[in-house]
């Protein structure tokens, strides 16, 4: 064999090892991204999604089991969004929540039963009539999760002592408006918790407070109805005493969201607001003890 036939096969060789090695850091790499993303380190996170006008709330909890609720508009957002939070490789979601049957909270949940393994729904008993909401009971159907309808007392435990716990409707409500029949949830970790209170009107809020203060208290609170007029009542704010307030909105929208004397109440109640309109999607991390905005 020639002087040059062999030096060019050890240098083949060489070149062959190299991409060898390489793939091989590649896929430790990836193992180990994998495993670190997956340690939450007792860490809950929650993330209210800049979806455009509407409302889609993320949440990991320090098991690892998520929860999805609402899906923004059927604008695809949702999905961009979730890929933002969610590591590429996941395609599952342990909980899906629809409060309501309005667009702006259930149409991209569309996409997401088609593109996630979805293992529960929870859903409000209230009724809808348009295009969107026919088009999610298709959807719906076609999943093999299992359906629930919301009810308040249920608790829904994520694990690692994180739980939500649903606080309205307390009965079934397929006749009455959408926004009274949504689902309230509160999400509970440690000596933290979160008001998740939908489009809920003031008389909802009222009612709750009515039925019993224990359950309002809240480090967070997403604004009901997207800072509308209607909702976040002087009465229920000061039941829930948020360390933050969260409105879920578009820019421009066409319903004025949210509402300058909602904006001026939650000032005068000294609570500061994150708006998903001028800070995008906005995170916040418990360790059980305390709640701070993930910036």
């Amino acid at each position: 064999m020639r002087r040059e036939d062999i030096i060019f096969g050890m240098r083949k060789s060489a070149r062959y090892m190299a991409v060898v090695i390489t793939v091989a850091l590649v896929l430790v790499s990836c193992i180990w991204y994998a495993a670190l993303r997956e340690d939450r380190q007792g860490l809950l996170t929650v993330s209210f999604l800049d979806i455009g006008q509407g409302d889609a709330i993320f949440i990991d909890a320090p098991s690892g089991r998520q929860v999805l609720i609402d899906g923004g508009p059927p604008t695809g957002a949702v999905l961009r969004r979730l890929s933002d939070v969610m590591p590429w490789w996941d395609r599952s979601i342990d909980v899906v929540i629809p409060t309501h049957p309005d667009s702006d909270h259930l149409g991209g949940l569309i996409d997401v039963l088609k593109r996630y393994d979805v293992g529960m729904i929870v859903y409000s008993s209230v009724q809808g009539d348009t295009k969107t909401f026919a088009a999610f009971n298709k959807a719906e159907a076609a999943e093999s999760a299992q359906k629930i309808v919301a009810m308040r007392g249920q608790v829904i435990a994520l694990g690692d002592g994180a739980y939500l716990e649903v606080l309205s409707p307390d009965r079934l409500v397929p006749q009455v408006d959408t926004n009274d029949g949504c689902v309230v949830t509160r999400l509970v970790y440690g000596n933290t918790s979160f008001m998740l209170s939908c489009d809920a009107p003031g008389a909802v809020e009222d009612y709750l407070a009515a039925l019993g203060t224990s359950t309002l208290r809240a480090n967070v609170l997403k604004a009901g109805h997207h800072g509308s007029k209607t909702s976040s009542s002087p009465l229920f704010l000061g039941y829930v005493d948020p360390a933050y307030g969260v409105f879920s909105r578009g820019c421009g929208n066409k319903y004025g969201h949210p509402a300058q004397e909602t904006v001026e109440r939650f000032a005068r109640f000294g609570i500061p607001t994150f708006d998903t309109c001028s800070n995008g999607t906005v995170t916040f991390i418990s360790d059980g003890q305390a709640v701070r905005p993930k910036l």
